[in-house]
């Protein structure tokens, strides 16, 4: 069976208020080790709504500096605090956030019983900005009206399976299936090699998921996200409104698509919509003649990867 990765959507709308849509954060469960992936107004109401725990998220990734991104930080920060956390947050920004970030939190946020370190990191620039055993998360150039970054998820492999059955056969010893998972082979005592391959099953592929938005159409950004198995991409506008999107370093359902299918992505999940739309069953369908694997974002849905 394979272990969690996933992605639970709290906000998908864009800058202008909406009564059908939160603004951007979402929670990417890799193996349970929640990551808030931005925090727009109203995060932590979506948090209780899908059931999140707080104590859960150790890391929040903010993209950028517009408030449709990260006004919904400092009252997530407040509610860790009151609800008695210890453990340390980690927040990982563009560096341009640090001094005023600093500032809010000596402003709102004394007397807390936990640290919040700031990972501020260049924009500009690929970067691994957190990596452990189970993930590793670099940052995505992204283009756009200020200092941007999209994050890409990496799934670290996992050892191969035993097969008991094969093993038993071959009357492998158990202390020895943890040097054999790791890929050696055993060898019986007339001196046969028994191979590796015969002793286990292949693990899961990694699995990869690339949060890109907000951004113009970026062809720059494909080589670094080619094969993720999905990719969540800004789709504010349709494609009647390329012009508007050009002029707010947003993209068109079109553009999503178009960097979907060239980064051979395995799904696309359009998000970040403009509020002028009523039915965004249009930009699905424009998009879906790009790119046949796309599906909508919406505020608590999960998707499996």
């Amino acid at each position: 069976m394979a272990m969690t990765f996933s992605v639970t959507i709290l906000g998908c709308g864009s800058a202008t208020p909406s009564l059908k849509h939160f603004t951007s954060a979402q929670i990417v469960n890799v193996r349970d080790k929640l990551f808030l992936v931005d925090c727009g107004d109203g995060t932590q109401i979506q948090l209780r709504g899908c059931r999140l725990p707080f104590g859960g998220i150790n890391n929040i990734f903010i993209s950028h500096l517009h408030g449709d991104h990260c006004f919904g930080l400092m009252g997530v920060i407040s509610s860790f605090g009151l609800l008695g956390r210890t453990a340390p947050l980690f927040v990982y920004a563009p560096k341009e956030f640090e001094h005023i970030f600093k500032e809010m939190l000596d402003f709102f946020c004394t007397d807390f019983p936990f640290e919040v370190v700031f990972k501020g990191f260049d924009s500009k620039k690929q970067e691994v900005i957190y990596d452990d055993r189970s993930v590793s998360v670099t940052t995505v150039p992204l283009k756009h009206r200020v200092p941007c970054a999209g994050f890409l998820f990496k799934e670290k492999p996992v050892e191969d399976h035993i097969d008991r059955a094969a093993c038993d056969y071959y009357k492998v010893p158990q202390w020895d299936f943890a040097r054999i998972k790791q890929g050696g082979d055993f060898t019986l005592d007339d001196g046969t090699v028994i191979p590796h391959e015969r002793l286990t099953k292949p693990a899961e592929k990694p699995r990869s998921y690339a949060y890109c938005c907000d951004t113009a159409y970026n062809p720059a950004m494909i080589e670094q996200i080619s094969g993720v198995d999905a990719v969540y991409h800004d789709c504010t506008y349709s494609s009647a409104d390329e012009l508007k999107a050009n002029q707010y370093y947003h993209s068109t359902t079109v553009q999503a698509a178009t960097i979907a299918g060239k980064a051979n992505a395995g799904k696309l999940i359009l998000g970040h919509f403009s509020a002028k739309y009523q039915d965004e069953n249009q930009l699905l369908d424009e998009a879906l003649k790009v790119f046949p694997n796309t599906v909508l974002a919406k505020e608590k849905n999960t998707i499996d990867l």
